[in-house]
């Protein structure tokens, strides 16, 4: 799964103060944006390595603006405006530097990440001399640190820390409006509705009174219409548990807020936060999918280690799946408690990937493949949709009620419909998508198939025969 962020061809720039509607907006390549700020607040004179650190941070700061909405989730329609007071120095219609632009040219799609987070920090910056900002970068300083022999990232590190990173080469490609251009609800699924999910499981943190989505894997079901509603009672929007184009900024907008992703200080958002989210506390007595995923997760971990009791994943939370918690909280430094709290699942979760990325090459040769970690879903092209449709084929020349897929490893509506069938048949959620429990079952499945476990002579066929059935 590609996570870099796009550098957008273009960028919309508001002329004025954010309130001021009588100002223009004016559209622009995002690399002109880039090289007439850089020509309108630092000098060409500097030293290279000062200039160059300037002109990431500058670049990050317009991707953020970008990337989080920040003023198109507050109903306006630009991107960024040119008053410093709010955002960057920007002259339209100023000519730039050469020796700037040459360097624009160069390093306009890479930006500043911190740590595992793969979205752009919020880099606050002032000149130094005239304006200070505590905990951001003196563009000034950079020079004096140039001087001194500093690199553009290690003057980067010196201002915000030691575990600022670069993406580099990330892809360019026009971004539009985030929202889906018709509204999301029950039945719907894919990724803007994964992305709702995860962010109304984010937000519920600040706001209890919205109930956590269990299993956001991007299937549009009534849970997630509940925390929908939920967040439209709170936030004063008409709670008919649609996300419609008022709903999906607000959400948009809360986020960023609770995340403080236009903050220098920000969370930050990682690849795992995309491909699991806590579920809430559970414990005995509990039922449904978010039990079912921590059963997958824990009989799974103790495949590679005996003190962890199996558990079946049936969904129910009693009391051999609170023996398994207990074991699996001992085995790994959780309090131990029973119950899976928020340090719990992220543990659970931190070693079952461990133990996944760090199975040998050769393990498939004798094994199915585990669950990865992704949700797959139409649309995803991620390198385990081609072994989940290797799957799916074999099974469907067993199963006559699953259609078989072409391997291509793109999960488009044929291999959706092959998902679809098996779920039906084989009793779980019929979501088209592929999470753990699925990825498990058709796993298994596949493997007692090409050991010649399936269908042996005398086993029931798995659909009904009749007077006119041949084989």
């Amino acid at each position: 799964m590609d996570l870099r962020v796009r550098i957008p061809e273009t960028i919309v720039v508001h002329l004025g103060a954010p309130e001021d509607a009588s100002a223009q907006n004016v559209t622009v390549p995002f690399a002109d944006y880039i090289k007439n700020v850089a020509s309108s607040e630092i000098y060409p004179t500097w030293p290279e390595n000062a200039i160059i650190a300037n002109i990431l941070a500058q670049i990050t700061f317009a991707l953020n603006r970008v990337t989080t909405e920040h003023y198109r989730s507050q109903g306006y329609n630009f991107d960024i405006t040119n008053i410093e007071a709010y955002d960057q120095a920007f002259n339209y219609g100023r000519d730039y530097f050469e020796n700037i632009g040459q360097i624009v040219d160069e390093i306009f799609n890479s930006y500043i990440v911190r740590g595992d987070n793969f979205f752009p920090i919020f880099p606050r910056y002032c000149n130094g001399t005239t304006s200070t900002c505590p905990g951001g970068l003196s563009q000034w300083g950079t020079v004096d640190l140039a001087n001194r022999g500093y690199s553009p990232i290690e003057i980067l590190r010196y201002y915000y820390g030691d575990d600022i990173k670069l993406v580099e080469n990330a892809p360019v490609e026009d971004v539009p409006d985030t929202y889906p251009g018709a509204p999301l609800k029950v039945g719907d699924q894919g990724f803007n509705v994964k992305r709702m999910q995860i962010q109304l499981n984010r937000i519920s943190r600040n706001y209890p009174a919205i109930p956590k989505i269990a299993y956001p894997d991007g299937y549009f079901d009534v849970i997630t219409e509940d925390a929908v509603k939920a967040f439209q009672r709170i936030f004063n929007l008409t709670p008919d548990g649609i996300i419609g184009n008022a709903t999906w900024y607000r959400v948009n907008k809360i986020y960023n807020a609770v995340k403080r992703l236009s903050e220098l200080d920000a969370e930050g958002l990682t690849v795992d936060e995309v491909n699991r989210q806590y579920a809430g506390v559970l414990q005995n007595g509990d039922q449904g999918p978010g039990v079912q995923l921590i059963q997958y997760y824990l009989s799974f971990v103790a495949t590679f280690n005996d003190y962890i009791p199996q558990t079946a994943t049936d969904g129910i939370f009693g009391p051999s799946t609170e023996n398994a918690v207990r074991a699996f909280q001992t085995a790994y430094g959780v309090p131990v408690t029973g119950v899976v709290d928020e340090e719990t699942w992220n543990r659970l979760y931190s070693v079952y990937r461990s133990i996944v990325t760090g199975l040998p090459e050769d393990y498939a040769g004798s094994n199915v493949i585990p669950f990865q970690g992704n949700v797959l879903t139409r649309g995803s092209s991620d390198p385990e949709v081609r072994t989940l449709q290797t799957y799916l084929a074999a099974i469907a020349d067993v199963y006559n009620e699953i259609p078989k897929p072409a391997i291509t490893g793109y999960f488009g509506s044929e291999t959706e419909q092959a998902v679809v069938a098996y779920q039906n048949l084989f009793g779980l959620p019929p979501r088209g998508t592929v999470g753990p429990i699925t990825w498990d079952s058709i796993a298994s499945l596949y493997s007692d198939i090409i050991n010649g476990n399936q269908r042996s002579a005398g086993q029931y066929p798995g659909y009904v025969m009749s007077e006119n059935s041949g084989g």
